[in-house]
Order: structure tokens, then C-alpha cells, then sequence
């Protein structure tokens, strides 16, 4: 399906106010300058090299942390959409290990003779429609809300990721199929490159809201910022998150991607709303 080019919005607004909230919640989620593979690249030079899908930003954050601290290895991680990694892996970005969002991405690397076997099955990934403080829109479960306001033709702006790359924007699209409204809602949509970016678009005060992952709406940052609702998984398509090892892994990496499987990620996974599968 093809999405409007004027639809893909960028981490910009036209009010000042607007501006410092999302130069802050860039920084924060990793959706910014800071976080690109070019300065990803001028790290330290043996240091694991990860491309992540944006919804693991908190999550892993904690894990490299804790994996530091354990092994005085430090990773150095690049968040975005799991369909554009792919892309880049596929032209031969040099990362070492990819975390995606949707296993499907993995088979294909695996599929081009990229990766180091199928990988491991991570985390199963939830969404959840959020609301910003203040905003008409009040979270449930089932979108009821949001169906009312669709109905009365009073919906403002309605936050989501990309469907044409991005996992949770997929999800999220299914989720708002399954409620009948996916169609009326389309010419107010707002789409990040990532979930991630439909997070900050979410949670900006610019839109009544979105439809998210469930890791970012537990973080502290956008707690903070507004209430939220999690979408029942009968609703779309379940989020099979699969990490790999890529062709040319260094050992640093190998390490790191075992540390992934260990209890104590797992635990953090866990805490961040993921479901994550039995060893």
C-alpha cells in the first residue's frame, strides 16, 4: 500500500514551544542526529556495531549499560525502522547485529546469505493507543473512543509508524482495520519513520494522539507526557520480534548477542512490556 509523501512528517513544528519538545524527546528516544550510524561509526572502532528496531530504545539501553558493566564493553546502537536496517544491511551497512521488530526482515538478510543462521526469537512485541495530556481523546482498550470521535468527524491528528517499513505501524494499521475506522482515519495521519518518531508525534501536545509501542509508552519519558491503553493482540498480527548475528561479527559482538539471551535481558525485556518467549 502507498502512503502520501506529505503524510511522512518530520521531527520539525512551526511553533517554538513545539520545537524544544521535540528536539528533547529526539534525544531522548534516539530518533536524532546523535543516534545515526555515521556517528555511530566514530565510537570507538571495536565496539559492537548494533542496528535495533526504535521500540527497544529504553530496553536496551539498559541492557548495553549492564552489559558495559559487566564486560567493559560498550556497544554502540542505532535505532529506526526495522525495514529500512534491512535495506541498509542488504547494500552492506557494517553492523555486526540486528534486532528487528518483525522476524520476517531477518529471514530475508538470512535468505541473501547476511546473516550467521536465523537467529533467536526475542521478545514479542504489544501497542498501545496513547493520549497526551490534555488531549479529547481518552485511551481504552478497544479504540471505542477513537471510533466515536472518527464517527463525529471531530478526530484530529492521530500518530502511527510508517506501515510501508515499519513493524508497529503495520500493527497499528491492522488494529485500526480490525475497528472499522482505518480508512476514515488515514487523511489525519501522521506517520513517523519509526515507532519511535510516532511516539514523539504522539506524546508532542501537536496530535490527540496515536497508536505506539507498549516498551515506549512504559518509559519514564512519556509516562510522563500522558495516559495510554493497551490494544487487545486479537487485533493485528503478532509482533515476532527475531535478533540475528550478521556476516562479519566480531567477537565483541558474539559476546553482546549472547548477553541478549541471558536472564537478567531478559528480566529487563519483560519490565519494558515485552512478552518474552520460554528458553
Amino acid at each position: 500500500m502507498s502512503y502520501p509523501r506529505r503524510l511522512i512528517t518530520r521531527c520539525a513544528s512551526s511553533t517554538r514551544s513545539l520545537a524544544v519538545l521535540t528536539a528533547l524527546i529526539c534525544a531522548s528516544i534516539g530518533t536524532g542526529p546523535s543516534r545515526t550510524l555515521a556517528a555511530a561509526l566514530d565510537d570507538h572502532a571495536s565496539a559492537p556495531l548494533v542496528a535495533a528496531a526504535s521500540d527497544l530504545k529504553f530496553a536496551l539501553d539498559e541492557i548495553a549499560e549492564r552489559f558495559r558493566a559487566d564486560t567493559g564493553i560498550a556497544a554502540r546502537i542505532a535505532y529506526g525502522s526495522s525495514g529500512n536496517f534491512t535495506r541498509q544491511i542488504a547494500r552492506g551497512a557494517p553492523y555486526e547485529i540486528f534486532l528487528s521488530a518483525d522476524e520476517h526482515f531477518v529471514a530475508e538478510l538470512h535468505a541473501k546469505g547476511l546473516t550467521r543462521g536465523t537467529g533467536d526469537l526475542y521478545a514479542i512485541g504489544r501497542i498501545v493507543l496513547f493520549a497526551p495530556a490534555g488531549s479529547p481523546l481518552k485511551p481504552d482498550p478497544n479504540l471505542d473512543g477513537l471510533a466515536r470521535r472518527v464517527a463525529a468527524d471531530r478526530v484530529g491528528r492521530f500518530a502511527i509508524a510508517n506501515p510501508e517499513h515499519a513493524p508497529y505501524g503495520r500493527a497499528a494499521e491492522q488494529a485500526l482495520t480490525a475497528r472499522g475506522i482505518w480508512e476514515a482515519l488515514r487523511p489525519r495521519l501522521v506517520l513517523g519513520e519509526n515507532v519511535a518518531q510516532a511516539a514523539q508525534f504522539a506524546s508532542g501536545g501537536d496530535t490527540e494522539g496515536g497508536i505506539i509501542a507498549y516498551s515506549l509508552a512504559l518509559s519514564p519519558e512519556l509516562r510522563s507526557r500522558g495516559t495510554f491503553a493497551l490494544i487487545p493482540d486479537s487485533m493485528h498480527a503478532p509482533l515476532r520480534q527475531r535478533m540475528v548475528l550478521l556476516k562479519g561479527a566480531t567477537p565483541a559482538a558474539e559476546r553482546l548477542y549472547e548477553y541478549l539471551r541471558t536472564p537478567p535481558s531478559r528480566e529487563i525485556l519483560g519490565r519494558y512490556g515485552f512478552v518474552v518467549p520460554a528458553e
